[in-house]
């Protein structure tokens, strides 16, 4: 199997930057990872996390654009720098895995989404919860019917920060709905497509007396029933009440953590079908996932699309819609 060869641009301060690298570096039968570049200052806002990096050679953001053997990036720069940095990598002909979801700025997202479609190169977001098999399936039983007529989908995705980390979601509009509810944004997009209207109710919980928007909610309204996504950074226990649920004239599904932790990460679901016509009961059933890497098969898919053994599912104007709603969800016009 041809190796594909890879770069590193930037690592972040509170998305997957180490973690990506690290996985990389491990997926040796997939991967010659070249080396890593930083950029704006990240040397010292992410001193902590430069550890990452060891036995591999940095190399400045120039020799990594202008080396034609380096087949794929990954860029891991911070959220507001995305969208610049991934359009200097598809103009330099690479493709490209970027973290999720892109720079608050429609523009520059809708410009890097024209560069993309005539690069003809693979453009794959890091979109975690598209590689967790429970939810996988779920979207895919959606599509096809399997739940009967949806009315509702509930998506939390919550969890406890510190003041620093919620002081940074000022950054941008909707705060915590950008940072995570992206997510969230992306399952019920698949699940039930575009809405009719979308309602933001994004706050500040005020705790500490920080002032950014660490409490998220939005509602989505369909023809046939009402959506909500719900993120925050001031839950305490809040990882292991993330969930879906989906509710349909003739299923209800619960996905319940979405991720645990014992042993690794697993998800746990719960799956009610009706039975005869008596909605109130139904035939359950209980099922929990083996342990998995959270980012072994997002990568994995991505080498393969790369060498051209599959198609990205995800179509850069499928992401444009997405980055579409996300904005309008975290209340920017």
């Amino acid at each position: 199997m041809r190796k594909i060869r890879i770069a590193q641009i930037g690592i972040n301060q509170y998305s997957h930057g180490p973690e990506m690298f690290t996985n990389l570096t491990q997926l040796q039968e997939l991967f010659e990872v070249v080396g890593y570049a930083l950029v704006e200052d990240e040397r010292e806002r992410c001193a902590d996390k430069l550890h990452v990096f060891e036995g591999y050679p940095e190399l400045t953001l120039e020799e990594i654009l202008n080396d034609e053997s380096i087949e794929a990036v990954a860029v891991e720069v911070d959220e507001i720098h995305l969208n610049k940095y991934t359009q200097m990598a598809v103009d330099a002909g690479k493709h490209i895995h970027m973290e999720k979801p892109g720079s608050q700025d429609l523009a520059s997202f809708e410009r890097l989404i024209e560069s993309v479609k005539k690069s003809g190169k693979v453009f794959h977001i890091g979109y975690m919860y598209r590689y967790n098999e429970y939810l996988d399936a779920a979207v895919k039983d959606a599509q096809e019917g399997k739940f009967g007529e949806i009315f509702s989908v509930e998506a939390h995705m919550c969890r406890w920060d510190n003041k620093t980390t919620r002081e940074w979601l000022g950054t941008f509009r909707g705060g915590m709905m950008f940072y995570l509810g992206c997510h969230l944004v992306d399952l019920v997009l698949r699940i039930q497509g575009t809405p009719d209207e979308i309602i933001p109710a994004n706050v500040s919980s005020g705790i500490s007396g920080v002032e950014s928007e660490d409490v998220s909610f939005a509602m989505l309204r369909y023809p046939h029933g009402v959506s909500v996504i719900r993120t925050s950074a001031v839950e305490v226990g809040g990882f292991f009440r993330r969930q879906l649920v989906i509710c349909g004239s003739k299923r209800t599904l619960e996905i319940k953590p979405i991720e645990g932790i014992e042993n690794g990460l697993y998800t746990e679901q719960t799956d009610t079908v009706m039975k005869g016509d008596k909605g109130s009961r139904g035939e359950v059933e209980h099922k929990r996932s083996q342990p998995f890497s959270r980012y072994h098969k997002m990568l994995s898919s991505f080498a393969a699309m790369v060498r051209g053994e599959c198609e990205n599912p995800y179509t850069p104007d499928y992401e444009l819609e997405l980055f579409k709603t996300l904005l309008k969800c975290c209340g920017v016009e």
